[in-house]
């Protein structure tokens, strides 16, 4: 399996990294409705909880451009790179949420969005 397929795996799973982190150790967390209380929330659990719908958002987007690159004969070493780098834009997107950084996170969601177009067209010849 080559490296960006695994960070597709990284990227799908950064929502639930964020969803608990929204909620981990939450004062009267209410499992029976957990988006009511989510709503409800202030500070770094909202925000959290923003970066993991944005999480969803992104998803989509970046495992297709990774399918249709592979599919399409991209050079692999730049998939790879550009998915790596795309990851760690996502790690660091998260962290500019929750520490409320919001024109770095901007910064890093561009980063991470350029990448899932230039993997989506690398193909391209």
């Amino acid at each position: 399996m080559t490296i960006a397929f695994w960070c597709v795996l990284a990227a799908g799973l950064m929502p639930y990294l964020a969803t608990t982190i929204a909620k981990a150790g939450g004062e009267r967390y209410n499992n029976r409705d957990p988006r009511a209380w989510l709503e409800r929330q202030e500070g770094f659990r909202k925000r959290a909880d923003s970066a993991q719908a944005n999480a969803f958002e992104a998803f989509p987007f970046f495992a297709a451009a990774v399918i249709v690159a592979s599919l399409t004969g991209a050079p692999q070493e730049r998939i790879d790179a550009l998915a790596v780098i795309f990851v760690v834009a996502r790690v660091a997107y998260l962290a500019c949420y929750l520490a409320d950084w919001h024109w770095a996170r901007s910064l890093v969601w561009l980063i991470g969005w350029l990448c899932t177009v230039t993997i989506f067209v690398s193909g391209v010849q």
